[in-house]
C-alpha cells in the first residue's frame, strides 16, 4: 500500500512540475469567454513597448484620421477638420484638468456646446496649441464651448476677437508630428511649383 501511495505522490510532483515548466496558463482558446484566465508577463512587455512610442494628443489623432492615406495630405477643401481640431483643443484642455464647465446652476439646462468655461489650472501644458488657447481663456471674459470654438477658427464678425483666431493649426500640428517621428515629409513636384 505504501508503495501505491508513493508512486500517486511521485505523479503527481511529475505533472504539477509539467505545469509549472510551460508557465501560465494565458490561452484565449482555452478560457471561457475569451478571457485570460491568468497572469501574463508578456503582457508587461507589451506595455513597455508602447510606452516608447511617442503619446499623441487628441488633436493629431484627427489630424491623421484626417489624412488621405495615398496622397498623404489633408483635403484642401475639407473645412470640418478646422472645427473638428478646435474641438480637440477644448477637450484636450478639460481631459487634462485645466478648464471645466461653469458650475453655473441657471446654466445647467443649457446644452453643454452653450455653457460657459472657466479655466481653473493655468499651469502650462507643454503643447504649444494647448497653452496658446489657455492662455486666450484665462486673460478673457468666460465664454460657451461653440463660442471658442468658432473664435479659435476665426468664424467671428466681431473685429474686437479676431485675434482669438489660432493659425496654420493643421500645419502646426503636421510639422510636432514630423518631430516625433509620425510623419515625414517629401517634395512633390504640383504642375510648375515644388510642394512639400
Amino acid at each position: 500500500n505504501t508503495e501505491a501511495e508513493a508512486s500517486n505522490a511521485a505523479s503527481r510532483t511529475n505533472s504539477s512540475h509539467n505545469i509549472r515548466d510551460s508557465g501560465p496558463e494565458t490561452s484565449y482558446e482555452n478560457s471561457e469567454n475569451g478571457h485570460k484566465i491568468a497572469f501574463d508577463p508578456r503582457d508587461i512587455s507589451e506595455s513597455a513597448e508602447r510606452s516608447k512610442q511617442p503619446k499623441l494628443t487628441m488633436m493629431e489623432e484627427v489630424l491623421l484620421l484626417g489624412l488621405k492615406d495615398k496622397q498623404g495630405y489633408l483635403s484642401f477643401w475639407n473645412d470640418n477638420i478646422s472645427y473638428a481640431l478646435r474641438g480637440c483643443i477644448v477637450l484636450e484642455l478639460a481631459f487634462r484638468g485645466r478648464i471645466s464647465m461653469e458650475k453655473d446652476p441657471s446654466r445647467r439646462r443649457f446644452p453643454p456646446a452653450d455653457r460657459n468655461i472657466e479655466v481653473i489650472d493655468d499651469t502650462l501644458t507643454g503643447e504649444v496649441l494647448l497653452d496658446e488657447a489657455l492662455k486666450m481663456m484665462k486673460q478673457s471674459e468666460k465664454m460657451s464651448v461653440s463660442s471658442w470654438i468658432d473664435l479659435m477658427s476665426g468664424e467671428t464678425w466681431n473685429l474686437m476677437k479676431i485675434g482669438y483666431q489660432l493659425k496654420q493649426v493643421r500645419e502646426r500640428l503636421a510639422k510636432g508630428l514630423v518631430d516625433k517621428g509620425i510623419l515625414r515629409t517629401e517634395k512633390r513636384n504640383f504642375l510648375l511649383f515644388d510642394m512639400a
